[in-house]
């Protein structure tokens, strides 16, 4: 495959903006940029494409989705989930440690480890506690040593004795703790962060201090220890950003793509997307997680995919198990809200979706250069409508906008195998 983007739009990496530039590739790798492709290209004889309104950018980073079964999941498997991660334009993805066979062990990093550059790289979180339970601490030292990127639990606040434990014999040494700002106790059976329009809906609803009493313990202890690095999984209301910005040492954390898009004055009891963890929170949320963005109180933006298949989906909203999927559907659907709609530029969305998950994980930023094959091409303009039938992969049931027309398409990237 040859490949010669003349003009195109440009985004070389963080600290960059984006320019009009040209891009030689040839099989899947970039072989030059700028008048060095022009030259190459001329001495290959290989065609000019127009793409003056289309990006050519580095690949995205998830930096926490869930795989509860990677090998025998009838809607999702560790390969399935590495092809839709390249047609969805993710180079990267950290699967956190709750599965079948929870990843409490060294050996039980094994199976999934893949850090090959030329292909989707899977990070793998390991359990801060056995089995997941918040009673005994795992191995800590261990599992880094074994390729854990860091450290994560639940997607909610284990015990505070347990984190302090933790903490306090320092064996994860500089790597991430992800944690979840979340008191599943005081949620109860809330689906629908406390509001008007949830209180209007008559939905149960999961009133704020879920979060805040949870994060303030969190807070507490990052001050507490600040050779910690402490990360913070989907914060999810706008009082749990105005206590990130008073907080005396900066945490890193992230904000699933889901809260960012939609708000549950938009959602309807019989919408896949009303079911999610954390609970869906207002438009006055929503608003002020962006704003979270967009001053760096909030460092990233999370698929926090959970695959579910029809089984579970069917089931009544109270008994079914939360979470959505969808990489294909993140950079349409940011785009629309941040760039179209809130007039963000590329590199800010870029910030959010890229640059910002690398540093939750303690990585190098991706970048776009000559010889990689670490590279997608997005195109704004195209329309095309979701549906489930057409995948050509396993795909999960949780997948919100079905039959829904939507803008924006990665036509191409460069970890896709041709």
């Amino acid at each position: 495959m040859s490949l010669f983007l003349d003009p195109v739009q440009v985004l070389l990496g963080p600290e960059e903006s984006v320019s009009e530039d040209c891009v030689l590739i040839i099989g899947r790798n970039i072989e030059a940029l700028g008048e060095k492709a022009r030259q190459k290209a001329t001495e290959l004889g290989i065609k000019a494409t127009n793409s003056r309104n289309k990006l050519l950018a580095p690949c995205l980073v998830d930096p926490h989705s869930s795989l509860y079964d990677p090998f025998n999941n009838p809607c999702q498997t560790i390969e399935s989930l590495k092809q839709e991660a390249a047609i969805s334009g993710y180079g990267q993805i950290a699967i956190l440690p709750k599965s079948s066979s929870w990843r409490d062990r060294p050996e039980r990093l094994l199976a999934l480890d893949n850090k090959d550059k030329k292909n989707v790289v899977i990070h793998l979180w390991g359990s801060f506690s056995m089995e997941g339970e918040g009673k005994e601490l795992s191995p800590h030292k261990d599992l880094i040593n074994f390729g854990a990127i860091g450290l994560a639990e639940d997607d909610s606040i284990p015990p505070t004795d347990l984190l302090k434990k933790g903490f306090t014999l320092g064996e994860m040494g500089d790597a991430p703790i992800l944690l979840a700002p979340r008191d599943k106790k005081i949620q109860a059976n809330g689906i629908a962060r406390e509001s008007i329009e949830a209180l209007r809906a008559g939905w149960p609803q999961d009133p704020f201090a879920s979060e805040e009493v949870a994060l303030s313990i969190l807070i507490s202890l990052q001050n507490q220890h600040p050779e910690i690095n402490m990360r913070l999984m989907n914060l999810s209301t706008s009082n749990g950003v105005e206590m990130l910005c008073k907080s005396a040492k900066k945490i890193l954390s992230s904000v699933s793509w889901w809260h960012i898009v939609s708000d549950n004055s938009t959602l309807s009891s019989t919408d896949i997307g009303l079911c999610v963890t954390p609970t869906i929170g207002s438009k006055k949320d929503k608003d002020k997680l962006i704003q979270g963005l967009e001053e760096g109180v909030i460092t990233g933006i999370s698929v926090n995919s959970i695959p579910l298949d029809q089984s579970e989906t069917i089931k009544p909203i109270n008994d079914r198990l939360p979470g959505l999927s969808g990489h294909s559907l993140v950079l349409p659907s940011l785009w629309d809200t941040l760039v179209v709609q809130r007039k963000w530029g590329v590199e800010q969305l870029w910030e959010a979706i890229s640059f910002g998950p690398s540093k939750l994980l303690n990585q190098p930023p991706e970048r776009l250069i000559a010889g990689s094959n670490r590279w997608l091409l997005f195109n704004p303009n195209k329309k095309w409508t979701q549906r489930l039938s057409n995948k050509k992969l396993l795909a999960s049931s949780n997948q919100p906008f079905e039959r829904e027309k939507l803008q924006g398409l990665i036509e191409d990237c460069g970890l896709i195998e041709k």
